[in-house]
């Protein structure tokens, strides 16, 4: 499961150790970055750091992997994705896939192509997943033309898309933005409809997952925090699944964000195991509403998916009030306490 994909730096300290010990609560999946975390001058020192970083987890990964978090890079362009696969040697074969920034139609046939060659010489899959973030994608004018360009590209590949993200920064940067502490991205209208557009055209056949939220610490309370739940309710209620993180203190909110429910999870289970040969309707588990079959199945079936991989949540005995936020399992910093 990838769940929040922290990001960090090839020049990260003691990571190998922190990854080794498991000390991040929530760390499901990792980002070795090699791009906007890297000046271009020092970028021919961090590839190195990065194949020291993968020699010294092989032997870690190979006796438990299953229990480890997944390993990505974020390569620069296709030819640095081609120049990575081939500096790191057989410390590639303990990655999960590569990470491709500004993923448009001026450079995904070019990744395409890679993608293809690289997983010829492979037993085991290694998989992309594409970040939608420039300009080209952007611009009003032509932007449903180029998403769709964009979307057939990557079906030419769909076995190894893991999954599409999107760059709320990239998008903000591009128009002299930036969201504050107290707003979430779907308060940004500019931004908030490039993200519906890009749900629009590939949310029906690929995860697609949300933009990062870059406040971890506010050193006065937890309006960061406050900040981060109201953006991930958002984020699930328009489609989005997992996001990127950049900071630990992130890594448990966004895990136990994917987790669906009691409620939900009842009702999901009832319709799709609907065996009523007459009714296409009937009341929820609780009483609160009713389910009809035909309308809710996918959201069924992508609802029993989350609950089965991330977990079901009982908001009866698991919530915290901070402010006008509900947690659920979490006492952050200045907040209240949770009930047992």
């Amino acid at each position: 499961m990838i769940g929040g994909l922290l990001y960090m730096p090839a020049f990260q300290v003691n990571v190998v150790q922190k990854i080794k010990d498991r000390k991040i609560e929530g760390l499901t999946s990792v980002a070795f970055c090699l791009e906007d975390a890297i000046q271009d001058d020092a970028l021919e020192e961090a590839e190195k750091k990065l194949r020291i970083i993968l020699m010294e987890l092989r032997p870690i990964y190979r006796e438990r992997r299953e229990k480890m978090p997944l390993l990505f890079v974020r390569v620069r362009t296709p030819e640095h994705m081609r120049h990575i696969s081939c500096f790191l040697g057989e410390d590639e074969n303990i990655l999960t896939g590569y990470i491709l920034p500004k993923f448009d139609t001026s450079n995904g046939e070019a990744y395409a192509n890679i993608i293809r060659d690289i997983n010829r010489k492979r037993v085991t899959p290694l998989y992309v997943m594409p970040v939608l973030e420039s300009d080209m994608i952007a611009d009003i004018r032509r932007r449903g033309e180029v998403l769709h360009d964009v979307k057939a590209l990557l079906d030419n590949v769909k076995e190894f898309v893991l999954n599409v993200r999107v760059g709320g920064n990239d998008f903000s940067n591009l128009y002299g933005l930036r969201r504050p502490i107290y707003t979430n991205i779907y308060s940004v209208g500019i931004i908030r409809d490039i993200l519906v557009d890009i749900l629009n055209v590939f949310s029906r056949d690929y995860v697609v997952s949300g933009p990062v939220w870059e406040y971890f610490d506010d050193r006065k309370g937890v309006a960061w925090l406050e900040g981060l739940l109201q953006e991930l309710e958002l984020d699930r209620i328009n489609g989005f699944i997992g996001k990127t993180a950049i900071h630990p203190s992130q890594l448990p909110y966004i895990y136990d964000s994917l987790k669906v429910s009691r409620t939900d999870y009842e009702d999901a289970r009832q319709l799709l195991r609907w065996d009523v040969e007459k009714l296409g309707v009937v009341k929820s588990a609780d009483g609160s509403r009713m389910n009809e079959v035909k309308t809710h199945r996918r959201w069924a079936e992508r609802v029993k998916m989350l609950g089965d991989i991330y977990g079901v949540r009982d908001e009866s005995r698991n919530e915290i009030e901070c402010g006008a936020i509900s947690i659920y399992g979490r006492k952050p910093v200045a907040c209240g306490k949770a009930s047992q």
